[in-house]
């Protein structure tokens, strides 16, 4: 079955189980005329024994039709209406008070422009789960907290961090947080897995980095690249090692500036539209390295489309100090 999704002040887009098409009204020179019993020339060729001339009632015709052209899902609302009113905790009296909407999956299913496929494995991507019904997202604090829970514990248990066993974590985390919350930090940190009847999880050492990251930098505006690289491998468990390469798309050093530092800069953050989210990157910073700007618009390319023909047609390259950047093509106010 096929679905056209959007709102008023939307472009109509039209989705099948699992990929969203942009639809275009196109003209055809060729009258498209419809005729009720319509018989096709293999039809007839079959039946050799009525070869007469039919006289049929043209029924409507048509001199244009729908053009679909695959395009990326429209997934940024989701996040933005999960965030509306992201999980605090099951004591947190703001949760119990709040007026705002939550969703279901036929709620997201009437907002989103993305197939359910889609929408489903952005839900997935974006670590949501599922409360009373509704998909919420966690308040970053919160899950922060849960995932201190978690590690803390490995720790004391002096577990490897590829097989933490869930049983025992819900049996002693149980008592401080609901046991849904516990498996979900797990589910969203590590990759599950059966041995001998019992489940554990391989903790995922690049997530949960990147997760401790983003709470050092969330409190500093910019933060020195070296101290912040020596106090963040201080805060992640022992046995996991940080790099930089964690933080594509999370954060952007600036290498030129003395000393060097690093700042908080998150590509769900950005505008969806790929002219908007380029002026929005070179008003951030005036010249960029494809190194640099890839993670930031990685998520833009179409179907068989490279980050270099979205350069080539939004940037313009030029060199300096013998390395090729990228700027703007046109003024940015």
């Amino acid at each position: 079955s096929l679905v056209i999704r959007g709102e008023k002040d939307e472009q109509a887009v039209l989705c099948s189980k699992d990929k969203t098409y942009d639809i275009k009204i196109a003209d055809t020179s060729n009258m498209l005329l419809f005729i009720p019993g319509c018989k096709t020339p293999e039809e007839l060729n079959a039946d050799q024994a009525s070869c007469n001339i039919i006289y049929s009632q043209i029924a409507g015709f048509s001199n244009n039709y729908w053009e679909l052209r695959r395009c990326r899902p429209k997934l940024k609302k989701l996040r933005k209406l999960l965030m509306e009113d992201p999980y605090e905790g099951p004591y947190s009296r703001k949760d119990q008070t709040s007026t705002v909407s939550k969703y279901t999956t036929e709620d997201l299913l009437s907002l989103i422009q993305a197939s359910e496929e889609e929408i489903l494995h952005q839900l997935q991507v974006v670590d949501a789960c599922k409360i009373e019904g509704y998909w919420r997202i966690l308040e970053f604090d919160y899950e922060m907290k849960l995932l201190n829970h978690v590690t803390q514990l490995i720790d004391s248990e002096s577990w490897p961090l590829s097989k933490v066993p869930l049983r025992t974590c819900l049996e002693e985390l149980g008592p401080l947080e609901p046991k849904e919350m516990i498996e979900h930090i797990l589910l969203s940190y590590g990759r599950k897995y059966i041995d001998d009847g019992e489940v554990y999880f391989e903790m995922c050492e690049d997530k949960v980095c990147r997760a401790t990251a983003e709470m050092l930098l969330r409190n500093a505006v910019k933060f020195n690249l070296s101290e912040f690289q020596e106090v963040w491998q201080q805060s992640v468990p022992e046995g996991m090692t940080t790099r930089l390469d964690q933080l594509k798309g999370l954060a952007l050093m600036d290498k030129n500036s003395r000393p060097e530092t690093i700042f908080l800069l998150k590509v769900e953050d950005l505008p969806e539209d790929n002219q908007e989210r380029f002026n929005s990157l070179f008003s951030i910073r005036e010249k960029w390295t494809e190194v640099d700007i890839t993670p930031y618009i990685q998520d833009l390319c179409a179907e068989k489309q490279t980050v270099g023909s979205l350069l080539t047609k939004y940037a313009r390259s030029s060199m300096l100090n013998g390395i090729k950047v990228y700027n703007s093509r046109r003024p940015i106010s």
